[in-house]
């Protein structure tokens, strides 16, 4: 006769939402012993990997709103794409002072969101005449990129 044993599951795994109350509820006890130290620092390594993954996102969109409205000739577009860029300068400016040493990855973002608006941009309007250069054609610092309306 063969007897079954189950094998019971972490919280981490079968209930995420109660594992951070319990975490939470620990942490607030200082029972340190009793956490689940391994998943804890997975989720709050993923919380720095996230914000950063945010700003890069805005970015992309960011840029990809600027090239339309610099290289784009269709005017009945430019109100939506410059409301699009006044609120993703708006949500990076917001994440920045939440998170201000990712100000240090800027160059890092930048590029990487270029190379994916870029491609989308292209994509969606080279079959339409439209042409973008290779590389950003103004200033790519912090204060520009959140301030400055390249095509005025």
């Amino acid at each position: 006769m063969t007897i079954a044993i189950a094998l019971q599951k972490p919280l981490y795994e079968c209930d995420y939402y109660e594992w951070t109350q319990e975490t939470i509820t620990k942490l607030k006890a200082r029972d340190f012993e009793d956490l689940d130290i391994e998943n804890l620092i997975e989720e709050i390594e993923g919380l720095g990997i996230s914000q950063k993954k945010e700003i890069r996102n805005r970015l992309r969109v960011l840029l990809e709103h600027l090239m339309k409205r610099i290289y784009v000739d269709m005017p009945d577009c430019f109100d939506g794409w410059e409301n699009t860029i006044r609120t993703q300068r708006n949500d990076i400016q917001d994440e920045l002072a939440d998170m201000p040493s990712l100000k240090r990855f800027w160059d890092e973002f930048f590029d990487r969101a270029w190379q994916r608006a870029l491609s989308d941009v292209r994509f969606e309007y080279s079959k339409k005449g439209f042409i973008f250069p290779d590389t950003w054609q103004f200033s790519r610092d912090i204060d520009a990129m959140l301030n400055v309306n390249f095509w005025e």
